[in-house]
């Protein structure tokens, strides 16, 4: 079942974070521990943007001083990659274990959500939760307990206590479902304890913050995975099995998008637990959430597995959506009303690959529109869309019109012909999400998407705000594998292994 037909959602419970927890109510990149981190990021020479409005770190020090105009050769462009620290994390496996220790880090929706998947996998194990809000903590316990589990250790001691969490010596995984800001600091802490850690989207907000945690997994060895869920959809992994046996033909061009019209639950004094997530769109004005739309266009496109995004060149509209809801729904005292946004109501960006392939990436969370991903496909045999489902393949469709997706349901991926009715939220990807890390890390398996991934998906953030001030102008997107991308290699389109 498609996700838009299980639910009106974009693949996550908003109630349940896209990174879920601040509490506080203060700006983000005001917070101590924000300032604090990222000042001391590892940049591999990237010049740091300016802190106190959130700017991004420049792609390349040409863009940065405003003369990149995208026409550096690919050479060029992986030359400016900073040398390799470690070694790569391309194709490294987990260490089989029979239990897999989870330590869970932000208990709001999200995590609270989340709990129930992890406690239903074998061999799966709470062992420690955090949260500066005891309630939020008790719950989680609550939870664990009622699954007949033992009850975690709990870290409640302020803001800073996931750092005692990280550095357990009795967990395997640390899942991370707090808000944006806190992910980089949280992943890094975790990798530093030598953990494997599992974020909510996006990564990190910033190019230098990507960098350190492709560094930072490579020196430790251990993985920072993007925990993108909608690589986990159904008509998601089924057009992927199709790309890959060539039924598309030579790929040409992808589309996905973030359109989701949110601005109700933006101004909610509850949805997002404080205005964290609303604050954002006053300082950035690009894609501020792309991995839903580039992750499984990606992974169509083996992006890092034999492709690599090259470039992005990025619009925006002008920002009047949040502005005209809260002058049309909120009081005249609303703390809100103090608020600049400067975030596109509609952000569309154009992303070219090393093989001359297009990725269009959509962000909308300010204007009134169905919700969509877009998820479209297209290539020399034919083309599909998603929102509602659809598909034009020859020879099969002729006569210009769309048929049905349904007689494809042979190319499912084993995940879902083994789960076809998996529990939880989003159609069941999160579900299936959760199964297959946990099986990964329980067999000692490669994991279906690794920290390259990650920095690649979420590196629209910061260059979708450059392009878009430098009007429109295309920016290199760095080469997070370092050249390992040329090596074809697995990844979502995994064989069903042997238990």
């Amino acid at each position: 079942m498609n996700d838009a037909s299980a639910a009106p959602h974009d693949g996550r419970d908003h109630r349940a974070g896209d990174g879920d927890r601040d509490g506080t109510g203060e700006s983000p990149v005001s917070r101590r521990r924000v300032l604090r981190t990222t000042a001391g990021a590892a940049g591999a020479g990237i010049a740091l943007g300016a802190l106190g409005t959130g700017a991004p770190a420049a792609a390349t020090p040409k863009a940065e001083a405003g003369t990149g105009t995208g026409t550096e050769t690919e050479a060029e462009a992986e030359a400016a990659a900073p040398a390799r620290q470690g070694r790569t994390m391309a194709g490294v496996p987990f260490e089989r274990r029979g239990t897999i220790r989870v330590g869970v880090v932000g208990l709001g929706n999200r995590g609270q959500s989340m709990l129930p998947l992890f406690l239903a996998m074998p061999g799966v194990q709470i062992t420690a939760v955090c949260d500066p809000v005891v309630a939020q903590a008790e719950r989680a316990v609550a939870r664990v307990v009622a699954a007949g589990r033992p009850a975690p250790a709990v870290y409640t001691n302020g803001e800073d206590d996931y750092e005692n969490l990280c550095a357990r010596g009795d967990l395997d995984l640390v899942y991370v479902a707090t808000p944006w800001e806190l992910h980089f600091e949280m992943a890094k802490t975790a990798m530093l304890n030598g953990k494997h850690v599992g974020v909510e989207c996006p990564a990190a907000m910033r190019l230098d913050e990507l960098w350190a945690l492709v560094d930072l997994s490579e020196r430790t060895r251990r993985h920072c995975m993007q925990l993108e869920n909608c690589c986990y959809g159904r008509n998601e992994m089924r057009v992927l099995r199709m790309a890959h046996a060539g039924l598309f033909g030579e790929l040409l061009h992808g589309a996905g998008a973030y359109n989701h019209d949110l601005r109700e639950l933006l101004f909610h004094p509850d949805y997002y637990e404080g205005p964290w997530r609303r604050q954002w769109h006053t300082r950035l004005r690009g894609d501020l959430y792309p991995n839903h739309a580039f992750g499984p266009i990606a992974n169509y496109m083996d992006v890092n597995r034999g492709d690599r995004a090259v470039s992005i060149s990025s619009f925006g509209t002008p920002a009047l959506g949040l502005a005209a809801y809260r002058e049309a729904h909120l009081p005249p005292g609303d703390p809100s009303r103090k608020e600049s946004y400067v975030s596109a109501d509609r952000t569309i960006s154009m992303v070219r690959t090393a093989k001359g392939r297009i990725i269009r990436l959509e962000h909308d969370v300010s204007s009134p529109h169905p919700y969509s991903r877009i998820n479209s496909l297209g290539g020399t045999k034919g083309v599909f869309e998603d929102f509602p489902a659809r598909i034009y393949l020859e020879p099969e469709h002729s006569n210009h019109q769309w048929g049905s997706f349904t007689p494809y349901a042979e190319w499912d991926h084993w995940l879902w012909k083994e789960h076809a009715n998996p529990p939880g939220g989003h159609g069941g990807m999160d579900y299936l999400m959760v199964f297959r890390l946990t099986q990964c890390m329980r067999l000692g398996l490669v994991p279906d998407f690794d920290v390259y991934d990650a920095a690649t998906w979420t590196a629209p953030v910061p260059l979708s705000h450059a392009s878009i001030k430098a009007q429109g102008a295309p920016l290199p997107i760095p080469d997070f594998t370092r050249g390992e991308w040329r090596k074809k290699r697995s990844g979502m389109d995994s064989d069903k292994p042997s238990e």
